[in-house]
């Protein structure tokens, strides 16, 4: 298999440098780049149209949030993972909001942030454990929201279906075998979930699923 092709974007030179240095140690992954600030890291990805993107949030010129941003619309095959010092919820929800699929703080071990890579690589979501907390605790306080359903917009019984196991944190081979179909047909009804709701990630998805009640949490 083709390895996972990652750009790093951190101002902190040395940080960037040396995770640089350990990912390129990893035989499933090449870094094909490595910015300093969000302009250049956008335009950075624009060229070499990475398969993964590491952000912090926190950067001059362009933050890495609206890096995301702008990163989503002129690469969107790109996956984000926001690699960061912050655990504020707020840096968290604006992550998630702008199409992030991983959020990690930066004392993760190489190997924590080694997997991310790949997981967001495969199409999934994966964010730190801690922070993991504080979003469940975030869609526990959910209400239902005030939405007009446009009937374009509805989904199937099994774009249900597929929704429901997403936000259970099931990945599409444990969808299509919980379903009994392809792994191609799963990703075709996330990709069309994606697009019915108008939502960026995965993540997204779990949080529309929480808001509308499709998944009750303890």
């Amino acid at each position: 298999m083709e390895p996972v092709r990652v750009l790093v974007v951190d101002d902190q030179e040395l940080f960037r440098r040396g995770l640089t240095m350990l990912l390129a140690t990893e035989p499933d992954i090449e870094v094909v780049g490595e910015a300093g600030d969000g302009v250049e890291g956008t335009t950075l990805a624009e060229s070499v149209a990475p398969d993964v993107v590491l952000l912090d949030v926190r950067m001059p010129k362009r933050s890495g949030i609206e890096a995301c941003l702008a990163i989503k619309e002129t690469v969107p095959s790109a996956k984000i993972i926001m690699l960061t010092v912050s655990d504020e919820e707020a840096d968290l929800y604006e992550a998630v909001k702008s199409g992030a699929s991983g959020y990690l703080l930066k004392d993760s071990s190489i190997e924590e942030v080694a997997q991310a890579v790949r997981v967001v690589a495969d199409g999934q979501s994966l964010i730190s454990p801690s922070m993991a907390v504080k979003l469940i605790d975030e869609f526990k306080q959910m209400s239902r929201p005030e939405r007009e359903h446009v009937p374009g917009l509805r989904l199937t019984e099994r774009e249900l279906e597929v929704l429901r196991l997403v936000a259970k944190s099931m990945n599409n081979r444990e969808i299509a075998k919980e379903l009994f179909i392809s792994e191609n047909t799963v990703k075709n009804h996330v990709r069309n979930i994606l697009e019915k709701l108008q939502l960026h990630s995965r993540m997204e998805a779990v949080m529309y699923a929480v808001k509308e009640k499709l998944l009750d949490l303890p």
